[in-house]
């Protein structure tokens, strides 16, 4: 009889882990969504509209033999999980991948796809008035923003505003220095070593006066507030055991287990304290250290006997400026605009995932 799988969740590490799975076990994904939300895409949609079709995309061709249940999962436990309408989907194993909420529009909130798409038309519009900008965090998302607006916009006065010192001070030195010098000649101006103030909104987009740590005031027609992402773990921190770390994410085993009483429920992605950063990349690493666990379990394997998930030593990172420009660290080295530009910043990976779900 074949095993029976759920995975919460239609992220990256959820939709990829279903699609590995399904001529394995009877797979069945849990994702509240209509549509797969391609949140590298969507920083740029905010400048270019256009992209926002590709950005979206429907879950109904995802999967050719395993089912994708469009549903809100409202608890966890050894035997499956349980809906919001009472209903039950019975599992042999259970995968959350809930992920991470960030700020507007660049990530869903709740299974409203409309909202988020007047959301990103609010946005851009608000955008094209504006003659001063102020992008307040200096992460991915703030940074990949900061150089989408200078490079379709340029009449634009972009303030990039961190309370770091340095851009990325936890990548090699190299990464933030070239992104710096970058970002300063697309015409960003960089405020570094400050933090600010008092914001009257911290997930969306407001018009308003910062005032910096350091006094500074800056008028600013439009803010975007990115302070990075905090890990949708609802449905994990009740479970026996379970233990919540920073950014609200679940404390997890060697086999990414996140509660000693339930060996056959796994947590990934940004929701689980892996050692990994909240990033895509990371789950590139772990959605296959979980396809190749799962298939051994479903063939009779003991999990204490399979290999133990290893995070990153230091996980790649690619930044793009806009489709022209940016730099990554590979591993090894820092590069930059060429590969920058052919890896991720020219489609941001839209043809992948477009392919991924059956749309092309």
């Amino acid at each position: 009889m074949s095993k029976r799988i759920a995975i919460v969740g239609g992220g990256y590490l959820g939709a990829e882990l279903a699609r590995s799975l399904e001529d394995t076990a009877e797979v069945t994904l849990i994702e509240q969504r209509s549509h797969f939300v391609h949140t590298s895409a969507m920083i740029r949609a905010v400048v270019t509209p256009e992209l926002l079709d590709d950005a979206l995309i429907p879950y109904d061709k995802l999967l050719s033999r395993g089912r994708v249940l469009q549903a809100r999962a409202t608890a966890l436990d050894a035997e499956g999980v349980t809906l919001a309408d009472g209903s039950r989907v019975a599992a042999d194993y259970v995968v959350a991948a809930t992920g991470s909420s960030n700020a507007l529009p660049f990530k869903a909130k709740g299974d409203d796809i409309a909202w988020l798409r007047a959301q990103n038309a609010e946005a851009h519009a608000r955008l094209v008035a504006a003659k001063t900008v102020a992008i307040v965090g200096a992460g991915a998302v703030g940074t990949e923003l900061a150089g989408e607006i200078a490079h379709f916009m340029p009449d634009k006065t972009v303030y990039l505003i961190s309370d770091q010192p340095a851009l990325f001070p936890d990548q090699p030195a190299a990464l933030g220095r070239a992104l710096t010098v970058k970002l300063r000649h697309m015409g960003v101006k960089l405020v570094l070593g400050a933090r600010a103030e008092d914001l009257p909104e911290t997930t969306a987009p407001f018009e308003g006066t910062l005032t910096l740590s350091d006094g500074t005031r800056i008028e600013a027609d439009l803010v975007f507030p990115v302070l990075g992402a905090t890990a949708s773990s609802e449905l994990l921190t009740n479970l026996p055991g379970a233990e919540v770390t920073g950014q609200g994410r679940i404390k997890v085993d060697d086999w990414l287990r996140p509660s000693p009483q339930l060996p056959n429920l796994f947590a990934a992605g940004d929701v689980a304290a892996t050692g990994d950063g909240m990033t895509v990349v990371a789950t590139a690493r772990q959605g296959p250290w979980l396809t190749k666990t799962l298939k051994a379990l479903c063939a009779g394997r003991r999990v204490e006997d399979l290999p133990r998930y290893t995070p990153w030593r230091k996980a790649p990172i690619l930044i793009p400026l806009g489709p022209r420009r940016g730099s990554s660290f590979l591993v090894l080295k820092t590069v930059g605009d060429l590969l920058t530009r052919q890896m991720k910043g020219k489609d941001l990976f839209i043809g992948k995932y477009q392919r991924a779900f059956g749309r092309r």
